[in-house]
């Protein structure tokens, strides 16, 4: 799984993992050509993402709320990364065991909505160890 560290001088969150890419598609824009724009732009990636599932999460982050509806897509990269760092602050490749070790050994290093969609993520990976992350 590609995990993306925030950048530091991003708004919120800066310096936390998180999943690869996160955007909001422009108005008008159909979310999957978004994801694929985004992967482009963020990652220097071109890939073919599937829709898995969507979800609603809402999180007290400072000074500021989110609340969003955010869908999560997969799909499979093998090649180079080249992040934008303006987006990015580093960018990595766990398996699933590292990922499923790492957030709940050292949550405090993951963005918050990381932990509902891994959490919901894992219906659609190997069953192997699934776990509940708690948050």
């Amino acid at each position: 799984m590609l995990l993306q560290q925030r950048s530091t001088t991003k708004y919120h969150s800066g310096g936390l993992w998180t999943n690869a890419c996160c955007s909001h598609p422009a108005p008008g824009e159909p979310i999957e050509e978004a994801a694929i724009r985004r992967c482009k732009e963020e990652l220097g990636i071109a890939v073919n993402p599937v829709e898995v599932f969507s979800f609603v999460y809402r999180a007290q982050l400072g000074n500021l709320v989110e609340y969003e509806y955010d869908h999560v897509f997969l799909a499979n990269h093998s090649g180079p990364v080249s992040y934008d760092n303006s987006e990015i602050e580093s960018v990595k490749w766990m398996n699933l065991q590292e990922v499923r070790l790492q957030v709940v050994e050292n949550p405090q290093l993951f963005t918050t909505w990381f932990f509902t969609a891994f959490n919901q993520l894992q219906r659609f990976l190997p069953k192997d160890e699934t776990i509940e992350i708690a948050r």
